[in-house]
């Protein structure tokens, strides 16, 4: 290498005298330096923290620069001794990720409150049916005003129908009374008049959405109270206490066959556009747990029953059971609510409970009255 070869005289530190030759380890000098062109160049920034001189002299030494940042957002990373595995090592991405651990099922309520109250409310509907009827039936109506609240307030707020709430409350208690009293011919009645309570009470507000909030409204009275009026119906027979107990162990049974069934085996949907945690496994047990039930109420409660009335009696109360909390379902999605209140902890509102009841009881006291007459 000589001068003419990089255009420049040999630059101290990198040659040494020319009896010597290049020193052992330095780099030989860059291009010719060019005056127009430093003039575009800009000049390298300082970095904070880096060693103004030296480091000719670790290349010269075939070292590497000290650790440490070469910007202010870098993080510092201590380099391992020599045979030491790395602290913190980054993961590979193509390693293999453990599988995540499979999450066990919920019934998605509190359990513990769920059970207290069902307990409450057993022992309510025990004392108030056998020891004075007229204290189950004030119970019924009791439940039916807050059912009907909770459906026409749920129904306002989300959907903007101001269904008459007052004449619903009054009518519907009257229902309840009505079919204890007088039976069918006095729960028609009830009903009728109540439906044109709700015609009239919607005249003192604006027409607009007079049709769609009466409609709603004469929904609720059927709906509701009108179904329930076969309950006290039931209770009016001589043995009706026995009845109406009958028709309570059975939809309830019905409920927990289906839940339990279908939390440990159900895989098959029932109906996913309405309500996805119901299975067809839960329906067999339902149907299952059901006419078990049926057949020993029958054989052990009713008057004149037998067990194979009873199979009947079960069969027909799963089916309507089901159906009620479909439709049950089928309002809330509408609405976009999970619940229709929360009066109740780990059960929600009292319409949450009503879903299977109201439309099994017409379907029981028939039933009952064709197998074992209206007593």
């Amino acid at each position: 290498m000589n001068e003419s070869s990089w255009g420049a005289p040999p630059q101290a530190g990198y040659w040494g005298p020319p009896d010597q030759g290049p020193v052992q380890g330095a780099v030989p000098a860059g291009p010719p330096y060019d005056a127009h062109h430093a003039q575009q160049t800009r000049p390298m920034p300082i970095v904070p923290g880096a060693p103004e001189h030296g480091g000719d002299q670790e290349r010269d030494q075939g070292t590497a620069r000290p650790s440490g940042p070469l910007f202010r957002d870098e993080p510092t990373r201590a380099r391992p001794h020599p045979g030491e595995m790395p602290q913190n090592p980054e993961p590979m991405s193509d390693a293999p990720q453990p599988a995540p651990p499979p999450q066990k099922k919920s019934a998605g309520r509190d359990l513990r409150a769920a059970i207290g109250v069902g307990v409450g409310l057993c022992a309510l509907v025990a004392v108030s049916l056998f020891v004075v009827k007229a204290v189950f039936v004030g119970v019924v109506a009791v439940a039916i005003v807050v059912g009907l609240r909770e459906l026409t307030k749920r129904l306002e707020e989300r959907k903007g129908i101001k269904a008459p709430f007052v004449p619903l409350a009054v009518g519907g208690a009257a229902m309840i009374v009505a079919g204890y009293v007088w039976g069918s011919d006095g729960a028609w009645i009830a009903m009728a008049l109540t439906a044109l309570a709700v015609l009239v009470w919607r005249m003192a507000q604006p027409p607009e959405n007079y049709l769609r909030d009466v409609t709603a409204g004469v929904f609720a009275a059927f709906y509701v109270p009108f179904l329930a009026t076969f309950v006290s119906m039931m209770l009016a027979a001589d043995d009706g206490p026995w009845r109406v107990l009958t028709f309570i162990v059975i939809t309830v049974v019905a409920d927990t066959g289906a839940y339990a069934v279908g939390w440990r085996f159900g895989t098959h949907k029932l109906a996913p556009r309405i309500s996805p945690g119901k299975t067809r496994e839960g329906l067999l047990g339902a149907v299952g747990f059901a006419m078990v039930a049926g057949a020993l109420c029958m054989q052990f409660l009713i008057d004149g029953g037998t067990w194979w009335q009873g199979l009947l009696l079960g069969l027909a109360v799963s089916v309507s059971a089901t159906l009620g909390d479909l439709g049950e379902s089928m309002i809330k999605r509408d609405l976009g609510i999970k619940d229709m209140g929360t009066l109740l902890p780990g059960h929600g509102g009292i319409m949450d409970r009503l879903d299977s009841l109201l439309p099994t009881a017409p379907v029981v006291w028939l039933l009952l009255v064709v197998f074992v007459g209206s007593g």
